[in-house]
């Protein structure tokens, strides 16, 4: 007889692209400049969306954003602006697209300054993920103290759709935090 893995109650089962990424990504600290930079924009592409939508749509929005390269991206002009807006493959949502623009440059201006996306992220919690123990149907905040500061401090770094709740999400999806329900078998405690 086969167990079924037990996991936390958002992750839906009949998605495989959306419990592969809650098995393999969700959780686990990231320090590919990269990927914390393709996340910090997909979480904001996601506001007033579901994430599954986002998800969905992941590898267009790859395909769109020259694979996160945030030098080819502040180069984006009007015409380049346009096609995306045209883009059923992504959120056709000017200010999310403007928004990306912007976030590149501010990225760079972050990279000029001899800083990273990841040191400076991960200086919020010393390194250290901070891992939760919320249990099934007790709920998980949609932000906190440290949301707070690092969506302030985004800011004021210059990048856009950076609220505290795009922003405890995003620190969710890179594992700076850890918030997998204590039952799921990706908290640390079903590990041991």
């Amino acid at each position: 007889m086969t167990t079924a893995l037990v996991r936390c109650s958002w992750a839906n089962p009949n998605n495989p692209r959306y419990l592969d990424y809650h098995d393999h990504e969700w959780g686990v600290p990231c320090h590919d400049e990269t990927r914390l930079f393709e996340m910090l924009n997909l979480e904001g592409a996601q506001a007033g969306l579901s994430w599954e939508t986002i998800l969905n749509k992941r590898e267009h929005y790859r395909s769109a954003f020259a694979d996160w390269d945030a030098e080819q991206i502040v180069r984006f002009d009007e015409a380049r602006v346009a096609e995306l807006l045209a883009n059923p493959g992504i959120v056709r949502n000017r200010l999310k697209v403007a928004a990306t623009i912007n976030n590149a440059r501010a990225y760079l201006a972050l990279r000029e300054r001899g800083d990273s996306l990841d040191g400076w992220l991960w200086r919020h919690v010393d390194g250290v993920p901070l891992l939760n123990r919320f249990e099934r149907g007790q709920g998980t905040p949609t932000r906190t103290e440290l949301s707070d500061t690092v969506s302030k401090g985004l800011s004021r770094l210059g990048f856009k759709f950076v609220g505290t709740t795009i922003i405890y999400a995003y620190l969710q999806a890179i594992g700076v935090v850890n918030d997998h329900l204590t039952d799921c078998f990706c908290h640390p405690d079903q590990q041991g």
